[in-house]
């Protein structure tokens, strides 16, 4: 479950890294984002970036789907081991009886494999549904992170007149950046004051 998560945030610092690209756009409304072409042929940028890990550890947000994550992968691995345990034990009480010949017929016997097959494959379809429940919930929880940052960056921008917001996750996409340009802690104050808590 641990490899999900790792995998989860992997998917959300690209998933990220392509929204901040798209939704911090040129609004047309200061005079910075609107800067005239310069006699080289280049324009004056308002640029900033934000770091997607730190962004991720301080929004309170994801660190309570995080929570609630965790919680349901708990539960769904002990409600696993509780039936891989009673399967273990029908299967081994088999053993015992078939090689101490406690079988009253070979009808009997084949009744009893039957029903330790068809709990077998029961758990097995259970883990995969409840694997894929997870993984579901999982896309579900990025696109609203997705969601959430992406309106919060709309109206933000508004006042700040960015060209361009790009993420910066470890050496991925930026190799060096001035910290005057980091903006990782407005725009986390920004989401969590926002923020009034999960509907559980």
């Amino acid at each position: 479950m641990k490899k999900t998560k790792y995998i989860l945030k992997g998917f959300l610092a690209v998933v990220m890294a392509v929204m901040f690209v798209q939704c911090a756009g040129n609004n047309g409304e200061t005079t910075q984002t609107a800067a005239p072409v310069a006699a080289n042929g280049t324009t004056n940028m308002k640029i900033a970036y934000v770091e997607i890990d730190s962004l991720l550890t301080k929004y309170r947000f994801w660190n309570d789907l995080n929570e609630l994550m965790i919680k349901k992968e708990e539960n769904i691995r002990t409600t696993l081991n509780e039936k891989a345990k009673a399967l273990d034990a029908a299967m081994k009480e088999f053993q015992r009886k078939y090689e101490n010949n406690g079988f009253v017929s070979a009808e009997s016997a084949q009744q009893q494999q039957n029903r330790i097959i068809k709990q077998q494959q029961d758990l097995q379809a259970l883990q995969e549904k409840l694997s894929k429940d997870l993984a579901d919930e999982n896309q579900k929880n990025s696109l609203q992170l997705r969601d959430s940052i992406n309106s919060f960056l709309k109206i933000y921008n508004k006042d700040k007149g960015y060209s361009l917001i790009i993420s910066n996750t470890g050496f991925d996409n930026l190799l060096y950046a001035d910290p005057a340009f980091n903006i990782t802690q407005e725009i986390v104050d920004g989401l969590n004051a926002r923020y009034s808590g999960l509907n559980k």
